[in-house]
C-alpha cells in the first residue's frame, strides 16, 4: 500500500510539473510574441531571427544635413553627417526605399534645436535619440515596423 500511494504521489506531481511548464510556455509565448515582431521583419524565405542575430547594414544618407540654428549671441550653421543602422536585408531595403521621407523628418528634427543644445555633448546625444525617435515612428506609420535601430551622426561642425 505504502508504495502505490508513492506512485500515485509522484505521477501527481509530474502532471502538476508538465501543467506549470505549459502555462509559463503559453504565458512566454504570448508576451514574447508582440516585441519580436515589433522590431524584425521577416520574410517567408528567411528564417526566423532574433534582431541581434540578424546582420547589420548601414545606410548612409549621401548628402550632410545643413541647417541653421538660433543661439542667444549669434545664429551658427550645422552640418551633420548621418547614417543608418538596420537589421536584415528586408529593413535596409526599406530603409533605401524612403530615404527621402527619412532625410525629411531628420532635417526638421534638426532644425528644431538650439546652439547652446549643440554645444553640450548631453544636448547631442539627446538630438541623435530624438532623431531615432522620430524616424522609428514614422516608418512605423509607412511600414508598421520601425525599421532603423540607430542613427549615427558620423559627422558634426558648427560654425
Amino acid at each position: 500500500m505504502v508504495g502505490e500511494n508513492s506512485k500515485k504521489i509522484t505521477i501527481i506531481s509530474l502532471v502538476c510539473v508538465v501543467i506549470g511548464v505549459a502555462i509559463a510556455g503559453v504565458f512566454w509565448f504570448f508576451y514574447s510574441a508582440p516585441t519580436a515582431s515589433q522590431t524584425t521583419a521577416v520574410s517567408s524565405s528567411e528564417s526566423p531571427q532574433t534582431p541581434l542575430k540578424m546582420s547589420s547594414y548601414y545606410i548612409v544618407l549621401p548628402d550632410p544635413f545643413i541647417f541653421n540654428v538660433s543661439g542667444k549671441d549669434r545664429d551658427r550653421v550645422v552640418q551633420i553627417k548621418v547614417q543608418l543602422m538596420v537589421r536584415g536585408e528586408v529593413n535596409e531595403a526599406l530603409a533605401n526605399k524612403h530615404a527621402p521621407l527619412i532625410e525629411s523628418v531628420l532635417l526638421q528634427t534638426f532644425a528644431a534645436t538650439t546652439v547652446e543644445q549643440l554645444r553640450q555633448p548631453l544636448g547631442r546625444e539627446q538630438l541623435r535619440q530624438q532623431a531615432l525617435t522620430t524616424v522609428q515612428a514614422t516608418m512605423n506609420k509607412m511600414t508598421d515596423m520601425p525599421v532603423v535601430e540607430r542613427v549615427l551622426f558620423t559627422g558634426f561642425v558648427m560654425q
